[in-house]
């Protein structure tokens, strides 16, 4: 055997090699010349996939292998600095401060190559051409990504609207109202979308959250637009297809980076209006693709409350493939004011270490032979005529990525949050978050983290809950949310004055409910909703229970129950408001709605039969009553206007053929299937996004005669479809349409008939339907096939008018069709103009039918909409 000495001696060596082998740690802070900070500055390692930035302090640190490294220092703007470091192994630490100098961009050193404009204009246009090679050059990669975001508000008032204002929590500052850092695993493959895996999250005071960023979510300025929530409509790239009808260019200047010849470009849009970036893109002499970019949108553009939008980008040689570049980080700053409050946010992306990366193509093809007429003097068109050919390029074989541990997404999963990645420790963090945090959110976290731990315990949860559980006339009359926080219970009271109506049948209505939930932390939820009605005109009492329990939280499921009685409207389609309906009953005297009364039972459920296919189905039993009116009692008396009988007056409706009481056991299943149906998968639930295909929908209503007394008899088949399309610069267009018919000779009452969301009143609910259609005169029970479409110009035509381009407004055109068999065709077209703000939205329409149909004259009228967004 060994001696002990011998086996002492190989104790100690294995130690220094394991402490040798540990990473150490390189840190320091990046300044510019007059020692400023250079906030979110990159920082790579040269001929390898580390990467890192610096936080808004200009502070780095980065984890490296025990030798030596040579470490890129990069900022927009800046001349690239390379620097040896050589990191000791043991989780030593190696300071490296470093300073960078402005880039200095010389005119004098660019051949002018445009006779007549700013040479910017010819290499802008060999970039045009390029832009679709590098928009699909990359076939694969993963890579590791950290996200940072930060809002806080510099300024704020004091008291808004008379309320008292204070986010000063002891021991925090405003100026850190929300912090959130993200760590996902990312994988791409063409033609994606690219996949997500969330496996670190924490969001400052609130550790139940889960971060909302997504890395893969970024500006891509080699697509012709880019679509962002808080602009009004559709940007245009500076490098897009036509972007010189959009776009000025100057050439700054020409420098040498790392043996690479760069074009400083500034850019900005020919008009205030003009949906295009404000600020600078540096190209690549010879290949020109994108090195980096540093660009804002005007004010102008912003939707109301945003003072400002920025982002910078920067892009590097892919570690393994240096043949593409791929995007290393991203900064995206907003600033925003809204009632006395100021401030800003800002979003940081670090993609920190790309792997597995394949190119599309095996080589990048050469440009097309032109003969320049003078040499060193070339155009824009003569650039233009360069364009390599890519319709012959050949794919490469695609090599599918290696495979992790973890269970992959499955199809149309473009997220998915692991189950604890919100649970990770302070200490985790503080090994794996590779972008230091500032004082001030190091602080923060401090902080608010103490501060949700004190209101996180029962007893302060309690204390809370007691204060505002407390009942007064005004949280009955509002409305209030009764809370048991600690259980996750509440009850929310219906505000008063929504239960209170008027109409000819009951006469002074007064409606009083509340609800009943249960939140259960896996995402589960149930509720009990009773309610009461009374109808005093009529003497008429309208219980009702309804609960509903939303389970697998993945698949959406839900099973509700009810029972009671309703006041329901004929049509159960109706725009027509009981607030409108009051309003012209007692100004107007026009009582639109006509109601019967339904003493039912119920059972529904609904589920995802897989993300974008939906299934809901409902059985309901019930006995259905006629109802007349009880009063006629107005508060403005209109000469020669009388309220109507409660009786709905349609063409395909005798009067005999209202039967003053029924019965009606019904089944109705709506199977709706959206392709390609692209979501988020998170522990306690899915979030469906958006799709680029449209949603299609098939219904089926069966009355079912001689069960339990039920005297219909009827099938109804529909089928439609419905979608809304991002048209860039153009605005958005949404289309539905729906054809259905009753199969054979159908037994059924009027409520039972097709209903259509007609409009009479000045104030619509729906702008997506029609304006001008009676509510029930031409209801069906044959067949029949109806569209709408809306198209929203997002300003593309006012604002390029001087004075109204101030406004904001965007044009909306609409049209609707309708055809049945009684009325033939009939269409309406309608013009309008829409003003979106914060917290909602006015429209104003004027309508007129196009095509009356056989019944029908020819009519026009306003439509007003007043919407809110909460």
């Amino acid at each position: 055997m060994p001696s002990a000495a011998y086996r002492f001696l190989l104790f100690v060596l294995l130690c220094l090699v394991g402490t040798a082998a540990r990473a150490g740690v390189v840190r320091g802070r990046l300044t510019d010349g007059q020692g400023a900070p250079l906030s979110f500055a990159n920082v790579a390692v040269k001929n390898a996939a580390h990467s890192t930035a610096a936080n808004e302090e200009g502070r780095y640190q980065l984890k490296l292998p025990a030798g030596s490294h040579t470490l890129v220092f990069q900022y927009v703007g800046f001349r690239t600095r390379f620097e040896e470091v050589r990191v000791a192994g043991g989780d030593t630490a190696t300071v490296l401060d470093v300073t960078l100098q402005a880039e200095n961009y010389q005119l004098n050193e660019v051949v002018v190559r445009g006779s007549d404009r700013d040479p910017a204009y010819t290499l802008v246009q060999h970039a045009i051409n390029w832009r679709p090679y590098y928009q699909r050059e990359v076939a694969a990669y993963q890579a590791r990504t950290y996200l940072k975001s930060v809002f806080g508000l510099n300024e704020m008032p004091s008291k808004v609207m008379g309320i008292a204002v204070d986010f000063n929590e002891k021991g925090t500052d405003p100026k850190v109202l929300y912090l959130e850092e993200t760590v996902t695993e990312l994988r791409y493959q063409r033609p994606g979308p690219a996949q997500e895996r969330m496996i670190s999250t924490r969001v400052s005071g609130r550790r139940q959250n889960f971060g909302g960023g997504r890395a893969a979510n970024q500006f891509n300025f080699y697509q012709n637009q880019q679509r962002v929530q808080v602009i009004t409509q559709s940007m245009v790239s500076p490098i897009a297809d036509g972007a010189m009808q959009y776009y000025r260019y100057e050439l700054v200047g020409t420098s040498q980076q790392a043996g690479l010849t760069l074009h400083k470009i500034k850019v900005a849009p020919r008009h205030a209006r003009t949906p295009g970036y404000t600020g600078f893109i540096y190209l690549v002499d010879g290949t020109w693709r994108l090195h980096s970019v540093a660009l804002e949108v005007n004010k102008a553009l912003l939707k109301d409350s945003y003072e400002s939008l920025r982002v910078e980008q920067q892009m590097m040689p892919a570690p393994g493939a240096p043949a593409v570049w791929v995007l290393q980080s991203q900064k995206l700053h907003v600033g925003f004011s809204f009632m006395g409050f100021k401030g800003q946010g800002t979003t940081q992306t670090v993609f920190l270490n790309y792997r597995n990366v394949a190119a599309t193509y095996a080589a990048r093809p050469a440009e097309q032979p032109v003969t320049v007429a003078r040499p060193g003097r070339e155009t824009p068109e003569e650039a233009r005529k360069q364009r390599p050919e890519l319709s012959k390029l050949t794919e490469q074989p695609r090599v599918p990525l290696p495979t992790d541990s973890l269970p992959p997404l499955r199809r149309g999963e473009i997220m998915r949050i692991e189950t604890g990645a919100n649970e990770r420790s302070a200490a985790y963090w503080d090994a794996l978050r590779p972008v230091p945090l500032t004082a001030d959110e190091q602080r923060d976290y401090h902080s608010r983290d103490s501060i949700e731990i004190r209101h996180s315990s029962r007893a302060y949860l309690d204390s809370v809950d007691r204060a505002g559980n407390k009942v007064g006339l005004r949280k009955l009359l509002m409305g209030h949310e009764f809370r048991n926080s600690f259980r996750q219970r509440s009850f929310r009271t219906v505000p008063l004055y929504e239960g209170l109506q008027y109409n000819t049948v009951e006469g002074v209505v007064l409606q009083v409910a509340g609800t009943y939930q249960q939140r259960y932390p896996d995402g589960r939820s149930f509720s009990l909703t009773p309610s009461l009605r009374y109808g005093a005109a009529a003497r008429l009492l309208s219980p009702r229970l309804e609960g509903s329990y939303f389970f697998q939280p993945q698949r959406r499921s839900a099973l509700s129950v009810g029972v009671g009685r309703t006041i329901a409207d004929f049509n159960d389609r109706t725009q027509l408001t009981p607030l409108h309906n009051s309003l012209y009953t007692l100004l107007d005297g026009r009582n639109y709605a006509k109601l019967f009364q339904q003493d039912a039972l119920w059972l529904g459920y609904a589920t995802d039969l897989a993300p974008g296919l939906r299934v809901e189905t409902a059985l309901r039993y019930a006995d259905r009553q006629l109802l007349i009116n009880h009063t006629a009692a107005a508060l403005r008396d209109v000469p020669n206007r009388a309220f109507t009988p409660n009786h709905p007056v349609a063409a395909e409706l005798r009067p005999s053929q209202l039967i003053g009481r029924s019965q009606a056991l019904t089944f109705a299943a709506d199977l709706a299937w959206k392709p390609a149906q692209r979501y988020i998968s998170r522990p306690n639930g899915v979030v469906l996004l958006a799709s680029r295909y449209p949603t299609f929908r098939l219904g089926l209503r069966q009355g079912l005669g001689g069960v339990l007394g039920s005297d219909v008899r009827f099938t109804r088949l529909e089928a439609g479809l419905s979608h809304t399309q991002n048209l860039g610069v153009l605005g958005r267009g949404q289309v539905s349409a729906t054809a259905g018919t009753f199969a054979g000779t159908p037994k059924l009452q009027f409520m039972d008939y097709r209903h259509f969301t007609g409009n009479r009143a000045l104030l619509a609910a729906d702008f997506g339907q029609f304006q001008l259609l009676d509510y029930y005169r031409f209801s069906t029970r044959k067949y029949f096939a109806e569209g709408h479409y809306q198209h929203f110009f997002q300003g593309l035509l006012l604002n390029k008018v001087p004075l109204f381009n101030r406004l904001k407004l965007q044009e909306v055109a609409s049209a609707h069709y309708l055809y049945t068999p009684t009325l033939g065709h009939y269409a309406e077209v309608g013009a309008g103009l829409q003003r979106d703000f914060l917290i909602g939205s006015v429209r104003a329409d004027v309508l007129t039918t196009a095509l009356p149909g056989t019944s029908q004259a020819r009519s026009t009228g306003v439509r007003l909409r007043i919407g809110r967004n909460f």
